[in-house]
């Protein structure tokens, strides 16, 4: 479970530093992808297997489904974290999230997000207020 927020800056290479108490769970490899809110999504890449079982297993009839899985598989990238813990986070995925030199990762339950640091600060300066008024309609059983 990833949880927390960091803030590592993006060298000129194009590389980012994963926040030093994953190092271990991510050592076997990374799959990062476009995400939603044009953040970038990291994988385990245990995790990104299991997603890609579950859209392997939906029709492939289904425009939607069709739709999500190219942008996402198309867009994706695998890495290893090397000895630092850096990741280098290719061109086409830092022109989608904006991100110039300070960044924000967050724990975001089975993956780390990474943000352009104001888009961050944007995104949830817009959300406080639904997050505090969040009733059991919207997360049925789950708080």
């Amino acid at each position: 479970m990833f949880l927390g927020t960091h803030s590592p800056r993006l060298d000129d290479k194009g590389r980012l530093f994963l926040p030093a108490k994953y190092r271990e769970d991510l050592a076997g490899g990374v799959v990062i992808t476009k995400g939603q809110e044009r953040c970038l999504y990291v994988f385990p890449a245990a995790e990104f297997e299991r997603i890609t079982q579950a859209l392997r297993a939906a029709p492939v009839t289904a425009k939607a489904v069709r739709d999500y899985s190219r942008v996402f598989f198309a867009s994706a990238s695998d890495d290893v974290p090397d000895k630092q813990g850096r990741v280098t986070i290719p061109p086409a995925l830092r022109q989608y999230a904006a991100l110039q030199r300070d960044c924000v990762v967050i724990g975001a339950n089975t993956r780390l997000e990474i943000w352009d640091e104001q888009a961050w600060e944007s995104y949830l300066s817009d959300q406080e207020d639904a997050f505090s008024a969040a009733s059991e309609e919207v997360l049925p059983g789950v708080l």
